[in-house]
């Protein structure tokens, strides 16, 4: 079962998993969005992850259809960009829904079924962003952290009963990230007193997020491997970049990476 499914990571993983012989269910919000997902093997679902009804229609159906859950992918989610004083509390709240209890909530949903079969994959969908924050990108990076704590905090849980849980921290993918990012930065600190960071920062992510990006296969890759490993790991860190920034965080004091961060997004005060 793979949420997200409509498009980027999510699509291709349901795709790849259909290949490797998998009874795959792609679900996400827009039905109509799902419907080439057909023809490539993979069963469309709707679903909210901000809609507790939604997802219990989910997994009773998936289980009436199927007779059991192996594998959950909570790859559902999406970002909002812009200056923590800038954005409106209640689409914070709404990023923390979907990111966070969208995520947690389809857990819980799948977890009797896995615990009853003493077996099951749990993959969570975080990011390099849950281990260093971006200026601007606060409410994102807030979900993304919290996501790496609830994913160990399950890895444990749910060891004695068979079921593992595996993170996967992509860096820069080549997706629709860029674009949305920075519509968001746009709509909500597009002007006033952090115009000018959000403007730098744009243009950032279109360069990170497009040319120089790494192609969605390696995250796919990793799902998979997550999926259908005897021995899945804790986390995976895709690309290698990602793997050598998360590294330079756990040892660089907060001030220098500050600097560091403010000269790749061009956010130092001038």
């Amino acid at each position: 079962l793979v949420t997200g499914a409509s498009s980027g990571i999510g699509e291709a993983a349901a795709v790849a998993l259909a290949q490797e012989g998998w009874t795959v269910v792609g679900a996400a919000r827009r039905l109509d969005r799902l419907e080439t997902l057909r023809a490539k093997g993979v069963t469309p679902h709707v679903v909210d992850v901000a809609d507790d009804a939604s997802m219990v229609a989910l997994v009773e159906d998936v289980v009436a259809d199927h007779g059991r859950i192996d594998v959950l992918v909570n790859n559902a989610g999406y970002s909002v960009f812009g200056a923590v004083e800038d954005v409106p509390i209640d689409v914070a709240r709404r990023q923390l829904e979907v990111n966070v209890l969208g995520l947690a909530r389809m857990s819980q949903l799948v977890l009797p079924h896995m615990r009853e079969a003493g077996s099951g994959r749990i993959v969570n969908i975080a990011s390099v962003a849950g281990h260093v924050s971006e200026p601007l990108g606060g409410w994102y990076h807030a979900s993304k952290y919290a996501v790496e704590a609830l994913s160990d905090a399950m890895r444990m849980e749910l060891a004695p009963h068979g079921v593992r849980v595996s993170i996967i921290e992509p860096g820069a993918i080549r997706t629709e990230f860029g674009d949305i990012a920075a519509d968001s930065l746009a709509e909500y600190s597009g002007s006033g007193a952090y115009a000018a960071q959000a403007r730098r920062m744009a243009k950032a992510h279109e360069r990170m997020f497009g040319i120089d990006a790494a192609d969605v296969g390696v995250v796919v890759d990793a799902i998979v491997h997550a999926a259908t490993s005897r021995r899945p790991r804790s986390r995976y860190q895709v690309p290698n970049s990602a793997r050598a920034m998360v590294a330079v965080t756990k040892v660089v004091p907060s001030p220098v990476m500050d600097a560091a961060m403010g000269r790749m997004f061009g956010t130092n005060r001038r």
